[in-house]
């Protein structure tokens, strides 16, 4: 993905030394041999073809990296940083985070709110997928050794991914405060979102101040796509009535839910500096980091809105292989028909091309699966669950015998859509028909916005 970023103009001159009436004397020969005419007529300006070549592509390359990184996006975390934590001196903390939890220098919030003056870091809490986002299954409680400057301090770790999902009274006893530090995929049944808001409702009822340490939503903060959930299958991957695709950050989605669904919680926010709503993850002059063991890289997060709700009904989606989220299949499809085909929709932003694969692990674990890989070309025109409909439809008229749309109903969760696509509905026409809840949605959301 482009790195944006302001350039700055760069003036080379380059300068050429050869002299043509250099005398041969300096080189101690009589008449000149190929070398020295190498050495006098051709280097010097093979170097200054080199240095213009570096004047002209290189440099300004380097000059815009330079830039975004002396203006990269500061975190939640960054700003609490350089308030030195004040506002949790004299409390004791329990940290609800991840392996995602860094500052833009990568070093960890754990260790950073062990080492705050006048903060007791008292409990860890970890997400699916675990505290350093290895885990696939249900996650068990640990202890985690945290360093100080007076040396190792052992910490609870309480699994919001195992038997519960989320804080019991039992772990919650002694703590002033709750801080949220995990960067999110920007999708509803992503499931960091719904660990915050059963998060917020416990610190509600135990009168517990809660901190969101704000990140930026990867797949940017304007685009909103999808069916809004119906309100009776809210569940862990759909905590609240919202599209697939809400544009909005962590801490916006906080403010949100805390006054819709009335949970009235003591609710603070430590705001991004410097983030734009148009940005992209890869904008932001942020580090990168997989948020689960799947969600490898900035095309897979573009993609996976669109994908994901193909899984429940028995379509790989590339997990177990090197490219997950960037490619489906099943053994039951043809690769080069399924490819060809989808290709003909003319999805924009999107090319796909056949593929093989096998997975290690997963959905088809071991078996050969066909299907395309899909690479995006314009990801300012990608719009991921247009894509999911198209493949969907496509998938229910070439296999209805292996395919039904009806099970993608448990990510998708609007029901009027499932039947929408049922009925051969065009994909086109089931987006237009989302206008009105997503113009309701988008009024809703406008009063949280923080940026």
């Amino acid at each position: 993905m482009p790195l944006s970023g302001t350039t700055n103009s760069i003036r080379c001159a380059a300068k050429t030394t050869a002299r043509e009436n250099v005398h041969r004397e300096v080189f101690h020969i009589e008449e000149p041999t190929f070398l020295s005419r190498l050495l006098l007529h051709v280097l010097p300006k093979l170097a200054a073809l080199v240095a213009f070549t570096v004047a002209i592509t290189i440099l300004p390359v380097v000059a815009a990296r330079t830039a975004k990184t002396t203006t990269a996006v500061k975190t939640g975390l960054d700003v609490f940083e350089q308030q030195h934590f004040a506002p949790l001196r004299g409390k004791r903390v329990g940290l609800i985070t991840n392996h995602t939890g860094v500052d833009h220098k990568g070093r960890s919030v754990i260790d950073l709110l062990a080492n705050a003056p006048g903060v007791k870091l008292a409990a860890l809490f970890n997400p699916e997928h675990g505290l350093f986002g290895r885990a696939d299954e249900k996650v068990s409680s640990i202890t985690y050794e945290v360093k100080t400057k007076k040396g190792p301090v052992k910490v609870a770790v309480h699994s919001l991914y195992g038997e519960t999902r989320r804080p019991l009274p039992e772990m919650l006893v002694g703590l002033d405060a709750l801080v949220f530090d995990i960067q999110d995929a920007g999708v509803r049944f992503y499931t960091y979102t719904t660990t915050m808001g059963y998060a917020m409702e416990e610190a509600a009822k135990n009168h517990i101040a809660f901190y969101v340490l704000d990140r930026p939503n990867p797949i940017g903060g304007e685009v909103i796509e999808g069916p809004i959930l119906d309100r009776d299958r809210l569940s862990f991957v759909g905590y609240f009535p919202m599209p697939v695709r809400y544009a909005m950050t962590i801490g916006e989605l906080a403010r949100m839910f805390n006054t819709e669904n009335r949970i009235g919680c003591d609710l603070h926010i430590i705001a991004m500096q410097g983030w734009q709503r148009s940005e992209w993850y890869a904008d932001t002059g942020l580090a990168w980091i997989a948020p689960s063991p799947n969600l490898r890289t900035l095309p897979a997060t573009v993609l996976y809105p669109g994908l994901e709700i193909l899984q429940n009904a028995d379509v790989s989606v590339g997990r177990g292989t090197a490219t997950p989220f960037e490619e489906f299949g099943a053994p039951w499809m043809r690769g080069e028909e399924i490819s060809a085909e989808i290709g003909r929709r003319g999805i924009p932003g999107l090319r796909f091309s056949a593929t093989r694969y096998t997975p290690e692990n997963g959905l088809h674990k071991g078996e050969l699966c066909e299907g395309a890989a899909i690479e995006i070309v314009d990801r300012n025109a990608v719009r991921s669950i247009r894509m999911g409909l198209e493949i969907a439809d496509l998938l229910q008229k070439q296999y209805p015998d292996n395919f039904s749309v009806e099970r993608t109903l448990l990510l998708l969760g609007n029901a009027a859509t499932i039947q929408n696509l049922k009925n051969r509905m065009p994909p086109a026409d089931v987006v237009a028909s989302w206008s009105t809840d997503l113009a309701a949605f988008q009024q809703m959301r406008a009063k949280y916005l923080l940026y």
